[in-house]
């Protein structure tokens, strides 16, 4: 059993990019509302299918809001740990890594 969890850096930048995307989509969601009562318009003459998508949507629009500064808050530790490792990943490298002027100091083999 592994002590670990393993997620390589492909998956961390998809997920960052995906929470991106979701972000501007509730950002652009309250816009679209406008868009959608005036399709519903008034047919026979009566509001109230309009009405009640304008209610929805204010109910919705602090939800909306709410949800959205908790995906932009996953985001950024999303982002934050893949920027950590990746930096992590590069600096280990560099310190492991053998300039060939070194390589005369390494044992030989007999």
């Amino acid at each position: 059993m592994s002590d670990g969890v393993l997620i390589p850096y492909e998956v961390l930048n998809e997920l960052n990019g995906s929470l991106k995307q979701i972000i501007v989509e509730f950002e652009k969601a309250g816009s679209r509302s406008n868009d959608l009562e005036h399709a519903i318009g008034t047919p026979y003459e009566r509001s109230g299918l309009r009405d009640e998508a304008d209610r929805f949507e204010g109910a919705w629009d602090d939800k909306r809001e709410t949800l959205k500064q908790d995906v932009e808050e996953i985001q950024k530790h999303v982002e934050e740990v893949g920027t950590a490792w990746s930096d992590w990943d590069t600096e280990a490298s560099a310190s492991l890594s053998v300039d060939r002027n070194e390589t005369s100091n390494l044992p030989k083999e007999n």
